[in-house]
């Protein structure tokens, strides 16, 4: 997923700080239920790929008989240490894992489909997906940004500003053959402890377009519809399995 794991081999605390400001986690999920809900009535079970430090898993866990995936073994051993030990965790990569079963429900979310890099892996991705979701139910992707909407060389900063802890995040990218975008993060961090640490991580994403998901999800037997909206404006794709 990374060549560096960075921030989250150091400290999920860093890492959730982050992306709390950016994500409304549990309103998230509120939306995330309703649409569970209304294409899957009486849906038990979910599968979380991608699933990262578990905190939308938290929340489908409150709703549903949830199992996360996630490619990197430290997330996992984060998101074991905020759900317990009655959440089933594997690792596993989205493009090829098989755990022999199928779901209500699969979600992507938080644009972590970005991380196949290639039209092949992509739609090998979406058919994953499709394997592990029951005849009749939804999977829910939450798309990176398109080829045509990028803007290369574009600069973007967060910060974190807590008592306990200030961490500034500065993000640049640079284009690569394919569609494909690496990203770079530059981290400072700093805690009462006086102590400031800096690092980088780098991140190789794809881009992939609106017809390509269309059609990825088409392939796999999904009939899928967009919001344009989504969770924070990347919009979702929903996708019912054909029976």
């Amino acid at each position: 997923m990374t060549d560096n794991l960075g921030a989250y081999e150091r400290s999920a605390e860093v890492y959730d700080a982050v992306y709390t400001q950016m994500i409304n986690y549990p309103e998230h999920a509120q939306k995330i239920y309703r649409i569970i809900d209304d294409r899957v009535p009486g849906a038990e079970t979910v599968l979380d790929v991608a699933c990262g430090t578990g905190q939308y898993t938290q929340y489908l866990a409150r709703r549903f008989a949830v199992t996360g995936l996630d490619i990197q073994p430290s997330m996992l051993q984060i998101a074991r240490r905020r759900l317990g030990d009655d959440v089933p965790l594997v690792e596993g990569d989205m493009t090829d894992f098989d755990l022999g079963r199928r779901f209500d429900a699969v979600v992507c979310l938080f644009s972590s489909i970005a991380y196949v890099h290639t039209p092949e892996a992509f739609r090998a991705t979406i058919a994953n997906l499709a394997k592990h979701t029951v005849d009749g139910g939804v999977c829910i992707v939450e798309p990176w940004i398109e080829p045509q909407a990028w803007e290369d060389g574009r600069l973007h900063m967060m910060t974190v500003d807590k008592d306990d802890l200030k961490v500034g995040r500065i993000t640049s990218s640079e284009p690569r053959e394919g569609h494909r975008v690496l990203m770079n993060w530059a981290f400072a961090v700093g805690r009462p402890d006086g102590d400031v640490e800096t690092y980088t991580e780098t991140h190789l994403t794809g881009l992939f377009t609106h017809d390509e998901y269309g059609e990825a999800f088409e392939a796999a037997g999904l009939e899928a519809t967009f919001d344009p909206e989504g969770l924070i404006g990347r919009g979702l794709w929903v996708a019912v399995k054909q029976t």
